[in-house]
């Protein structure tokens, strides 16, 4: 067996730890989760400013409905007084009006003093849903952008492990079994180069001793790094 197939192996490794990398760290991943984050933090404050408008709001519904039926009663005894042939009915009709008046005057007043707690309120809600809106279209935006992503990458992934069952199928069983134990205790490939003198992916300088042994390896055998337990190509 060729050390090629064993190097065509690790390198297929190598790729697929670069797209699970690439994957793992896309940047409109990145971006997704600050636009998430500023939208949940938009959330909390709009929720706190709607529970906050939320009595304001009742309060000048009240006194809107009471000066909305105080000016119709004020309305119907007008017109009543002014209809009104008898004294002593014009008399009281004339008193009812006064208070009424005065009663209309009172709940305007509280109206006035309503409206003018409940438009800041209202104003901080409306403000805090415009500022969301192009933050939800981003997001979705950006949820699109990921998917169509990782689907790409999902097909490199899977066209890569095709090349890789085809390099593992070619190397021999029992270093196949060494490699893949490397592989799982070092992680992203199995077998490195050496270069320089030293591991092509730990990057440990090889003591004297076991760079003789590498390079007085027996053709298909494999010694292995003494840091990383990577096998070391030739």
């Amino acid at each position: 067996m060729s050390s090629e197939d064993l190097r065509a192996l690790s390198e297929a490794d190598r790729w697929l730890e670069r797209l699970a990398g690439q994957r793992a760290t896309l940047l409109e991943r990145v971006e997704l989760a600050r636009v998430e984050g500023d939208l949940r933090e938009r959330l909390g404050a709009l929720r706190a400013a709607e529970a906050a408008l939320e009595p304001l709001s009742r309060a000048y519904d009240e006194a809107s409905t009471a000066s909305s039926r105080l000016r119709e009663r004020r309305d119907r005894l007008a017109s009543r007084l002014e209809v009104s042939r008898d004294a002593r009915e014009s008399a009281a009709l004339a008193g009812e009006l006064d208070q009424v008046r005065v009663a209309l005057g009172a709940a305007e007043d509280r109206e006035l003093e309503a409206l003018v707690e409940v438009e800041p309120a209202a104003e901080t809600a409306a403000a805090l849903r415009r500022e969301a809106q192009p933050l939800a279209a981003r997001r979705a935006e950006l949820i699109a952008s990921v998917a169509a992503l990782e689907s790409s990458l999902d097909e490199e992934v899977a066209a890569q492990r095709l090349v890789r069952d085809a390099a593992a199928s070619r190397v021999e069983g029992a270093l196949r079994a060494r490699y893949e134990a490397a592989l799982a205790r070092a992680g992203g490939a199995g077998a490195a180069e050496v270069l320089e003198g030293r591991c092509g992916d730990c990057r440990l300088a090889l003591s004297p001793l076991d760079l003789d042994r590498w390079r007085h390896a027996p053709e298909g055998e494999y010694p292995e790094c003494p840091s990383c337990g990577r096998l070391l190509l030739p």
